[in-house]
């Protein structure tokens, strides 16, 4: 199955803010009891969002152990646990919004914000799921806003298999949710790509014990 959603072309608003949920959600059902929801274009003036984060947040790079050797992370991160304050006022709003909505299906609040910077295309994440903590065990969710330029996060059965993969287009105030065992029986990746591409950053709001 090869699903794919375009993003919001231009945000032509300033002002930074959120629009309603409900309705405009788009949920799609996966197998095994996972599924995705889509919203589009949920943040309002995402692109001033974009350069407020670019600023503002306290990037870091990591590195990471392969085979025999330590290697750079492909990206620069920033984490925010629950008792950290958020490096811009709507990012709380957005947390309050995802756990007023959610909390019939998931049971508890999102507490944490985790943020990737996407510089370029050579900048990606490898197949994984969300499984450090409760993920390989429990339902839980993972919600993805992005802002700044649409980039592909490709989601597939956790073992791959041909013509099975999923993907979406997303950018510019665009969010999806991943619920139910999504964590556990799939996986999901942002890939490099050799196309010109600008800058995202992704902002991952999680419950407590879900990395």
């Amino acid at each position: 199955m090869n699903m794919v959603l375009q993003g919001s072309l231009l945000d032509t608003v300033d002002e930074v803010g959120l629009r309603a949920l409900g309705p405009a959600i788009r949920r799609t059902v996966l197998a095994e009891g996972a599924w995705i929801d889509v919203r589009l274009g949920w943040l309002t003036g995402a692109d001033e969002l974009f350069s407020r984060l670019l600023r503002d947040v306290p990037w870091r790079d990591e590195r990471r152990q392969m085979y025999d050797r330590e290697v750079p992370v492909p990206r620069r991160v920033s984490f925010f646990d629950e008792d950290d304050q958020l490096p811009d006022p709507v990012l709380v709003q957005a947390r309050s919004a995802l756990s007023a909505h959610y909390a019939g299906e998931l049971g508890e609040p999102f507490r944490t914000a985790g943020l990737c910077l996407y510089r370029h295309g050579q900048d990606s994440v490898a197949w994984h799921g969300d499984t450090i903590g409760r993920g390989p065990s429990q339902d839980t969710m993972v919600a993805i806003t992005s802002v700044g330029a649409p980039r592909a996060l490709l989601l597939r059965p956790r073992g791959g298999g041909p013509g099975r993969t999923i993907r979406y287009v997303l950018g510019h105030g665009d969010l999806l949710v991943m619920g139910g065992s999504c964590q556990r029986t799939w996986e999901h990746a942002i890939p490099k790509t050799t196309q010109p591409v600008g800058q995202r950053i992704s902002i991952q709001f999680r419950p407590r014990g879900v990395r």
